[in-house]
């Protein structure tokens, strides 16, 4: 029954959007920094807390970050995992836990009733401050990691994927997929997964985020509760500058398959970039706009080369990857290639349109509104705003910024950041 009344609530949730997201900002008495957002319409509550700890703090323990994060409702305080999934079971609250390149994150989705929360949030401080890491279920865990690496070895999409980053990234942290590998993670202990928790989860390191039907003295509360079971540590050394590739490569791998994947690009931009909304919307008009963009036009609509074909910027505490990818019927690789980039080419030298450009901007700013409208996205996004220090009316300037973009601005910020010259190229397929 409780499971059917948030399921209720969240599907009203969905259809309300807050305009004007006023973020509240503050720091425990640990120093970890909070972000508040009281959204009053229904009584429920979105708590996450984020770690400096995703894969690029792998070192050479490559999905360290992951299995470490995988392990943390398996066992916790007094409860094994079954315990713990039936704790949130019966007051319909949802636990969820993962990695990306640069963050780790637990986040708890509760209702604001007293005992239904309580229970709730106890379990989740409980997941945060004392995970186990019983032998047992890491072995069952890591055995788990390495199937699903080891059927990743069977699809073409994921091996472009992993050649791709590396291509961009050689040695760098960001080089290697967020999961690890089979030959990293095999030798695994679970003392290697408690040294990483020890080091990373901690307060110095963290952010809390809230966004729910609350006052701000609970909030407060709340924050304080979750972090103080937590050592203060420290924060651990920035992750490095990305070297940009300075020729273009190709690499193309075999693989029994029917379909050609693609992948070109090279390292992007970056959270702090100053070109970062230019870029957004220059890509937005090239390859981001799916169906209205000039890639699927070019490659899908003109020729029928690929069922899409896309492109977009993936930003991240250093610079993420800018990528164009296809699918294509082995025999017209080539051929989607060089339309790919001589679409490229063509967007820098002359840029955009000011009719695609306006098209653009009505369908960025016209869809902004879905982007916030319920809790989930709205934590989502005022995560990325504190983990990576964003302006505080980052949502509320985000239109502006986007209607601020001229056609110049696109032409001269791809001709500076985006070099055909520089692009790695991956195929994988074409092989019997």
């Amino acid at each position: 029954m409780r499971f059917n009344l948030i399921g209720l609530f969240l599907l009203l949730l969905s259809q309300a959007s807050w305009a004007n997201v006023t973020i509240q900002h503050w720091r425990t008495n640990q120093g970890t920094r909070v972000y508040f957002v009281q959204t009053p319409s229904l009584p429920m509550v979105d708590i996450r807390v984020a770690f400096d700890a995703g894969s690029a703090r792998d070192d050479a323990q490559f999905g360290l970050a992951a299995l470490t994060s995988a392990m943390l409702d398996t066992g916790a305080g007094a409860w094994n995992a079954d315990e713990i999934a039936n704790r949130f079971d019966s007051v319909g609250a949802v636990f969820t836990a993962g990695v990306s390149e640069d963050m780790a994150w637990l986040s708890l989705r509760t209702l604001i009733d007293k005992t239904l929360f309580d229970k709730a949030f106890g379990t989740f401080q409980a997941i945060l401050n004392t995970p186990a890491f019983n032998e047992d279920d890491f072995q069952r865990e890591k055995n788990r990691t390495l199937a699903g690496l080891k059927h990743r070895e069977e699809s073409p999409g994921a091996l472009a994927g992993i050649a791709f980053n590396k291509a961009l990234y050689h040695d760098h942290p960001y080089a290697h997929p967020e999961e690890g590998m089979v030959e990293t993670v095999a030798g695994f202990e679970v003392d290697d997964l408690k040294a990483f928790y020890k080091k990373y989860y901690v307060s110095a390191n963290a952010i809390v985020v809230i966004v729910g039907d609350l006052q701000k003295p609970r909030a407060e509360q709340i924050a304080e509760k979750l972090i103080a079971g937590l050592p203060v540590g420290e924060k651990p050394a920035e992750i490095p500058p990305v070297t940009i590739p300075t020729q273009a490569t190709t690499q193309r791998i075999a693989f029994p398959s029917s379909q050609t994947h693609v992948l070109s690009g090279m390292p992007g931009t970056h959270r702090k970039d100053p070109d970062y909304f230019t870029l957004y919307v220059g890509n937005y008009i090239l390859g981001g706009g799916s169906l209205v963009s000039r890639l699927f036009d070019e490659v899908r609509e003109k020729r029928g080369l690929a069922y899409s074909a896309s492109s977009q910027f993936m930003p991240l505490y250093r610079e993420g990857p800018f990528v164009m990818s296809l699918q294509t019927r082995n025999d017209q690789t080539d051929q989607a290639i060089k339309v790919m980039d001589e679409t490229l080419n063509d967007f820098i030298k002359n840029g955009p349109t000011e009719a695609e450009l306006a098209a653009a901007k009505k369908n960025i700013t016209g869809g902004f509104a879905l982007r916030t409208d319920n809790n989930a996205k709205l934590t989502d996004y005022v995560t990325m705003i504190g983990f990576y220090q964003q302006p505080l009316d980052y949502l509320d300037q985000f239109p502006a910024k986007v209607e601020a973009v001229s056609v110049q601005d696109i032409k001269d910020a791809f001709q500076r950041r985006i070099k055909p010259e520089w692009l790695q190229t991956v195929t994988v397929g074409g092989g019997k």
